[in-house]
């Protein structure tokens, strides 16, 4: 599987390493799904762990080596054109343009305003949806 993971399931996973997108991340580490990222996701994610807030989780240097390590393990595309006004929040366009651009099998996200977003040709799950997914294309029912 193919998947864009949107900045805040990347920083779920790095505060609360148990849940589903901490089982995520260890699934693509594992090299069982693949993740796809632009400059502009990249960006985000490291604008946000940045912030000062996030200091009472993760240092700042913590937070620069898994913004790296990310960078380094993703596979990385230009960012997609943008339509504008597909989502909520304009600040989520970027990630369905390249959801569909890159025709990824699920855009991941955790985010309610985004997973109500209604693109032909365009699928949006939870982590835990992507995790479900994820184990029904490894391991195929008996019917199949």
């Amino acid at each position: 599987m193919r998947l864009v993971i949107d900045p805040g399931v990347y920083i779920s996973a790095l505060l609360a390493s148990n849940g589903a997108p901490g089982q995520l991340i260890r699934r693509w580490f594992d090299g069982e799904v693949e993740f796809v990222a632009s400059p502009t996701l990249v960006d985000e994610l490291a604008e946000v762990l940045a912030r000062p807030r996030f200091r009472a989780w993760v240092t700042a240097d913590a937070a620069n080596a898994f913004v790296a390590l990310v960078t380094s393990t993703v596979v990385r595309v230009p960012d997609a054109a943008t339509q504008r006004g597909v989502s909520p929040d304009p600040g989520d366009d970027y990630l369905v343009a390249l959801a569909l651009d890159r025709r990824v099998d699920a855009l991941v996200t955790g985010d309610r305003a985004l997973r109500g977003v209604r693109v032909e040709g365009l699928v949006i799950l939870t982590p835990a949806e992507a995790l479900v997914t994820l184990d029904a294309v490894e391991r195929p029912s008996a019917d199949a």
